[in-house]
């Protein structure tokens, strides 16, 4: 007799968007289907995943909540759209910074505090609210992001969005811009229905993939995706794919910015997610001098401290030789 007391989802729903989460939506534990999982253990056989070992390891558990929770029942699944207003990009330290000649551009969601942290302070809110309604026997399991949860097929489930061709989540609204949380709990809850939408005729995103990641069937090469080679990938990047880097210094925004839907999306309202626009281009010069001390007190909280010094100099080095050679913006 786990769970007594009747919840209303809607009242869990309404404390989600007052903490500052611009979409909830709820699904049931259950495993997705075996086809997801096959296209899923098909793109891993293939060496799509390059070098991101952990993608490879616990398949059936990310498709499967109950293997991160016994006896989960329910997903909570929730998204903060991170598409900052004009003004935001646009402040005079922005300003100051892409006026340098030599800067190294930054992807959009890491120009914000770490949002790992953020939405974990967040969803543990949430998860009071909920043992404060339902009662303190309902267990609960955190993930953003490092859990191995394939998150974005449960948040197509839960109703807030489509995939991509861009391999993104996005919602027809508010766009690809997400960053994701979830509650995997024991509490069962009423589960929303997936959204009808998709990008129809739309192959803007493959056709402005720098390096070919987004490929014409569809599928992803990790290996050849700029926001890998400059966040994930340990060891020296191939020429060939450094060269078509441009000043990319972390991440890469090419496929979310041509996307229709995040053309006509609105700005981010959540107003303590904080956000630092002098971090969206970065000295190349000055990244190659900072030595380890220098590097964390200037991005400790930031996504960029993940990559380290060493790989973040690699990257700048690369930047700096397409803008020497004129294959970057500058």
């Amino acid at each position: 007799m786990e769970n007594k007391k009747i919840v209303n989802t809607e009242d869990i729903k309404q404390k989600a968007r007052q903490l500052g989460f611009d979409l909830v939506g709820i699904t049931s534990a259950g495993p997705l289907d075996a086809e997801q999982i096959r296209i899923y253990q098909d793109w891993v056989d293939s060496g799509l995943a390059a070098g991101m070992d952990y993608m490879k390891k616990k398949i059936s558990e990310r498709f499967n909540p109950a293997a991160l929770l016994g006896a989960a029942q329910s997903v909570i699944v929730t998204a903060i759209n991170y598409k900052p207003s004009q003004d935001s990009l646009d402040n005079k330290n922005s300003f100051a910074v892409r006026h340098l000649s030599e800067t190294g551009r930054v992807a959009c969601y890491a120009q914000y505090e770490d949002y790992h942290v953020f939405i974990k302070k967040l969803l543990l809110k949430l998860t009071d609210f909920i043992a404060s309604i339902a009662g303190p026997d309902i267990k609960f399991k955190i993930c953003v992001d490092s859990a191995p949860l394939a998150e974005r097929a449960f948040a197509v489930r839960a109703g807030l969005g489509f995939i991509g061709r861009n391999h993104l989540l996005i919602n027809p609204h508010l766009g690809p811009q997400l960053l994701l949380g979830e509650i995997i709990t024991t509490l069962k809850l009423q589960g929303d229905e997936p959204l009808s939408a998709d990008c129809g005729s739309c192959r803007k995103c493959i056709g402005a993939c720098p390096t070919g990641a987004l490929r014409e069937d569809g599928k992803l090469d990790a290996g050849r995706c700029i926001s890998y080679l400059t966040v994930e990938h340990k060891t020296d990047i191939p020429c060939d794919l450094a060269a078509l880097m441009g000043n990319h210094i972390f991440g890469c925004d090419e496929c979310i910015l041509c996307c229709p839907y995040q053309q006509k999306s609105p700005y981010c309202k959540n107003k303590d997610f904080r956000f630092f626009s002098e971090r969206g281009n970065l000295d190349l010069n000055e990244i190659l001098k900072m030595n380890e001390e220098s590097f964390a007190r200037r991005f400790c909280d930031s996504p960029l401290l993940r990559t380290g010094l060493v790989r973040l100099q690699r990257n700048a080095a690369i930047c700096l030789e397409n803008l020497t050679t004129g294959r970057a913006e500058s």
